[in-house]
């Protein structure tokens, strides 16, 4: 694994006044390809994400965790002056500042893109909304569920239009934070040419909407609203799961060559020349015959034995894995997405690791979540604070510093 002083992004520092999970996300995958994060968190209860946690879980929320590791943590009160000058000292010696207020919160508190980049001119400063910077909705919060039900998301997702279900992920959330990182580095390689700072916006509703490419399309070239299809995909079949006699899996039959050869693996080579299932467009428009015709077969053996077949053919296949069997995968901890990573309250734990390697190496030196606060001192100190100033600011409340107890 890589170092963080080897990573792209070392000695970017990255100012994140962001909470919960789209802001967090963005903050992460900067983090993880090494930039210094210092996370501004509010006090006593810092992020929202910190409270996101089942009965039974201990210590610090395990979602928290996840998205968390590799920041430090400074605890400010922002509605006071003396917070809110505190921020400004920090974007002055920032080359990033990440947010996720509602329009025009920050800008009311004098720490807006207009007003920091008058501090710091070559400041990236990056806006994670609800429906996006302008517009009619521009001044509504954005909630994940909320969004991808206005997207047109979930109304794609589901077994039938009576059965609409929300992907099992935060789409919205995880999705706007990746593209966020995407608009701060490309903003970033921007100033290393011009010596220019930038203003980059994403939103949940555009993130949602990204995910709608084979719909949008659809609908544009001739009106067709889709319907929610299971798993199988609107242009391609077969290419869904399947249940097997124990088990399911993945099958894709996405082109010519593989449709022959699943009609083949299931001794049904009749399947080839069938008038209902001869070219791509037949077999959508008779997709609900192939599908009892298929499952009928894979009905007879187990999902491992039609996994080993499948695979012998070179026919893509793989099991319906659930949470656990992914996390435990060989595979998963072979291409460092399985990490393991110190615990705030001592021991280790587990994390998913950075999604993008750099010549061939995971960037990732499993550095841990913080504390609330853990290293407001710290930070400060760096940015020219003096102890008194710590002491005084400390005792009027305006600053948090987390002690071990």
């Amino acid at each position: 694994m890589k170092s963080s002083n080897d990573l792209p992004l070392a000695g970017v520092r990255v100012l994140e006044l962001s909470q919960i999970m789209a802001g967090p996300t963005c903050g992460l995958m900067l983090s993880d390809m090494g930039a210094e994060v210092i996370k501004i968190e509010k006090f006593p209860g810092g992020d929202d994400a910190r409270g996101y946690a089942k009965p039974g879980d201990p210590g610090l929320a395990p979602g928290f965790l996840m998205l968390n590791r590799g920041k430090r943590s400074v605890a400010v009160d922002i509605r006071k002056p003396a917070g809110r000058q505190i921020i400004e000292r920090l974007a002055a010696r920032s080359d990033v500042v990440t947010e996720n207020f509602r329009r025009g919160k920050l800008d009311a508190l004098g720490l807006g893109y207009e007003a920091l980049r008058k501090i710091n001119p070559q400041l990236v400063y990056c806006s994670i909304s609800g429906y996006g910077p302008t517009g009619p909705m521009a001044d509504k919060g954005g909630f994940d569920l909320v969004l991808q039900a206005f997207s047109g998301l979930i109304s794609v997702t589901g077994s039938g239009p009576d059965n609409l279900v929300k992907p099992g992920n935060s789409v919205s959330d995880i999705n706007a934070g990746i593209l966020a990182a995407l608009g701060v580095v490309t903003a970033y390689v921007k100033r290393l040419r011009t010596g220019e700072g930038s203003r980059v916006d994403t939103s949940l509703l555009q993130a949602s909407m990204q995910q709608m490419y084979w719909f949008a399309a659809a609908y544009f070239f001739n009106g067709a609203i889709a319907e929610p299809m299971g798993t199988a995909h609107p242009l391609i079949a077969p290419y869904q799961t399947y249940k097997c006699r124990t088990g399911q899996i993945a099958l894709g039959g996405g082109n010519q060559a593989n449709w022959k050869r699943i009609a083949s693996v299931l001794d049904h080579p009749e399947w080839i020349d069938d008038v209902r299932f001869l070219t791509g467009r037949d077999r959508l428009a008779n997709r609900d015959a192939l599908e009892r015709l298929i499952t009928a077969e894979l009905a007879k053996q187990d999902a491992s034995h039609w996994i080993s077949v499948f695979e012998s053919h070179d026919v893509p296949v793989g099991p319906v894995n659930n949470v656990k069997e992914a996390m435990e995968h060989p595979q998963t901890r072979a291409i460092d997405m399985v990490v393991d990573v110190e615990h705030p309250d001592g021991g280790t734990t587990r994390s998913l690791g950075c999604p993008i390697h750099f010549d061939g190496v995971a960037p990732h030196d499993t550095a841990r979540a913080p504390h609330i606060g853990e290293h407001t001192f710290d930070v400060l100190k760096e940015a020219g604070f003096s102890t008194d100033e710590l002491t005084d600011l400390e005792s009027q409340g305006i600053v948090l510093q987390h002690r071990v107890s």
